[in-house]
């Protein structure tokens, strides 16, 4: 007898044993037309997908603390939002390997019930927190015996088989040919994919596509956590990696322990945007809410980084942040308007994207009570300059850059005493990042004025594919206001 079926007869020993122990397919697998691999990517490249964990129990915490009740309200605070896909991620060590046990399955099976009372399906990301890779019959049989229940279930549209999968690591290539085939057999109707994570990108996409060439997935799972300025390079970089096969933007996000609420408002506007004019239908944020201190186990390696903790479209307390409208307004009109963009100054500070650029230089204020519209305005008062250059506020366009197109900017200027330099420029970047030139308005004048609109009309460079919108005022020493910006 051949080693190959010795295998599958331990491996059919194995699947028995695990289905006695596992709950029974759904009434929704039993009552419904069962879908196909066909019908199950439609879903999957449409879908409005949230990832999550519970903001006080988050990656394996979830399940050891299963919480029916809250995960319930999450789900209801995400369907509000417009999603209807929800990312959930199964851990091996966790749920028992290599057989799961009934308390864990079960706690999935309640799971995608709660998500299914919601209108919303079910994405599932198996073996994280894995390295396991010589356990080839036991991956396969534990695997297999998870999905089961769902193989029919139309409330489950798809299987990660690894979260952000490393194709350089030999063993992890040598386990998921072997792990590919062997879930298709079980459950032939169910898409298969794999995630990137943010470094290893569309290199690594490449790379994966071509170890599995005998054993392709069904679409592939890009993360993206990069310069959003840039998004729609990137997601095409993506794109090309793995044509034909399509591309979801599974994970994207901005934390707000290191930047403001307004610039991850900004962040997931842009990135909405390019996926839609890529052509990717499917963007996945990451997360629902924040994590509150302790909710990431100790043995996780991101449990000691801070920006962890703030990735949540809602704080951990439940409240949302200016994303959350970005997000809903994405998900269920389509609509990414400038208007995140605050380029009137009325927003405060912590919800606003614009970011003090050179400010040594000396950096700008919202005020009060000298607004040409509105009731505030940016000032800045008794600047200099860096070596770099003048200090200035900026901003990106939500649109994203194409080369050869027209471009307006122009923002109101008023000064008092006014000195040295204030204009409003636009700077042009290249697909990986590097400054190309930059295009200034007309200066105002020096001395007191009244509002004056500077303006800058120009092409993008034709190997343009970022711009950054900067308010400069340098070597002032009186003071400038500027309110009521527009760029197109």
């Amino acid at each position: 007898m051949s080693s190959l079926r010795v295998l599958s007869t331990v491996l059919a020993s194995s699947l028995l044993a695990a289905a006695m122990a596992l709950p029974a397919p759904s009434a929704a697998a039993t009552t419904t037309t069962a879908p196909t691999l066909a019908s199950r990517m439609t879903e999957v490249r449409t879908a409005k997908s949230i990832n999550y964990y519970p903001s006080n129990a988050a990656w394996s915490a979830m399940w050891s603390g299963f919480d029916a009740k809250k995960i319930d309200a999450d789900l209801a605070k995400a369907a509000a939002l417009g999603a209807d896909n929800v990312r959930v991620i199964v851990f091996p060590q966790t749920f028992g390997f290599p057989k799961p046990t009934a308390v864990y399955a079960e706690r999935l099976k309640k799971f995608v019930s709660l998500a299914g009372a919601h209108k919303m399906t079910v994405k599932l990301t198996l073996f994280d927190w894995w390295d396991g890779y010589t356990d080839i019959a036991d991956s396969i049989a534990w695997a297999r015996a998870v999905l089961a229940p769902y193989a029919n279930d139309r409330r489950v549209i798809a299987v990660e088989l690894k979260n952000e999968f490393q194709p350089d690591d030999t063993a992890a290539v040598a386990w998921v040919r072997k792990l590919i085939p062997a879930i298709r057999s079980a459950v032939p109707g169910m898409p298969l994919t794999l995630s990137v994570d943010g470094q290893t990108g569309a290199a690594g996409m490449k790379k994966i596509k071509k170890s599995l060439t005998g054993t392709p997935l069904d679409y592939y799972d890009f993360h993206f956590y990069g310069n959003s300025e840039l998004a729609l390079t990137e997601i095409k970089r993506a794109q090309a990696a793995v044509a034909p096969t399509p591309i979801v933007i599974g994970e994207t996000g901005l934390s707000t322990v290191d930047s403001s609420a307004g610039e991850q408002a900004a962040f997931l506007a842009r990135v909405f945007r390019a996926a839609r004019d890529a052509g990717v239908r499917s963007v996945g944020p990451w997360t629902l809410t924040d994590f509150a201190a302790g909710a990431i186990p100790r043995n996780s390696s991101v449990s000691t980084k801070p920006a962890q903790y703030g990735f949540g479209l809602h704080r951990a307390d439940g409240t949302p942040k200016a994303a959350a409208a970005v997000v809903r307004a994405a998900w269920t009109s389509g609509a990414t308007p400038n208007t995140v963009l605050n380029l009137g100054f009325e927003t405060s500070v912590s919800n606003s994207p614009w970011q003090r650029n050179l400010p040594k230089g000396g950096g700008a204020t919202i005020v009060t009570g000298t607004a040409r519209t509105g009731k505030q305005s940016a000032k800045f008062t008794r600047t200099t300059r860096t070596a770099a250059g003048l200090p200035s506020l900026q901003t990106s366009p939500i649109t994203p850059v194409r080369g050869g197109h027209r471009w307006r900017a122009e923002a109101y200027a008023r000064g008092s005493n006014a000195t040295g330099t204030t204009e409003i420029a636009l700077s042009w970047f290249d697909a990986n990042g590097k400054w190309i030139r930059q295009d200034a308005s007309r200066r105002l004048p020096n001395g007191t004025t009244t509002w004056t609109k500077l303006v800058v009309e120009t092409t993008a460079p034709a190997n343009a594919a970022g711009v950054q919108l900067h308010l400069k005022s340098g070597d002032n020493k009186g003071s400038v206001w500027f309110d009521d910006v527009a760029i197109s």
